[in-house]
């Protein structure tokens, strides 16, 4: 079965779901040519019980804008994470979900997946950029970087605003730049 891929960005106010809110998501999905297919972009409203950790409220404090975008039209989770279902269940082929680093965007959004609707749509299909980066530049791992990623890779079209969607398609579109520059080595073996 082909795969439909899921580039996720999630926003939150603390390092972990639970004790700290995810305050926005935004997932772009792409076929295997990296042509996309559609976006859903979503901004919550905080859990009840939860609070804003104050080294992240700091950073966010530099983020006016960002900060801004993801705390207007805000939905319900429950609703949120149903409408996230329904467009990933929707989509063509087998979902695989993309982030960098996957780690956090996975733990926050797969939380909220069984939280709210008891599943995720994407099993436990996470595909780690920052892993994929390491293997196409080598050295060592936390020295791949997107500093040292080379421009080819990057889209000239879109830059990192901090905005939930708006992050989910450039990191899209870096995933398919690093598929093309994998594609080119193994064409040169």
């Amino acid at each position: 079965m082909r795969e439909t891929y899921c580039s996720v960005d999630i926003e939150a106010d603390g390092p972990i779901p639970g004790p700290h809110s995810m305050l926005s998501f935004g997932v772009v999905a792409f076929d295997v040519d990296g042509v996309e297919l559609g976006c859903l972009s979503r901004n919550l409203e905080l859990l009840q019980d939860a609070t804003p950790h104050p080294e992240t409220m700091k950073w966010w404090s530099g983020q006016p804008a960002a900060w801004d975008a993801c705390r207007r039209d805000l939905v319900a989770p429950a609703v949120a994470i149903a409408e996230l279902i329904d467009f990933v269940d929707g989509l063509p082929g087998k979902p695989v979900m993309v982030g960098y680093p996957v780690s956090f965007d996975f733990m926050f959004l797969h939380w909220y997946l069984h939280r709210f609707a008891g599943r995720s749509p994407f099993s436990h299909s996470a595909l780690d950029m920052k892993t994929l980066a390491h293997t196409l530049l080598g050295g060592h791992f936390r020295g791949a970087t997107k500093r040292h990623m080379p421009r080819s890779w990057f889209p000239a079209e879109v830059t990192h605003s901090h905005v939930a969607v708006d992050d989910a398609r450039e990191q899209g579109l870096l995933y398919f730049g690093m598929r093309r520059a994998l594609e080119a080595l193994r064409t040169q073996s």
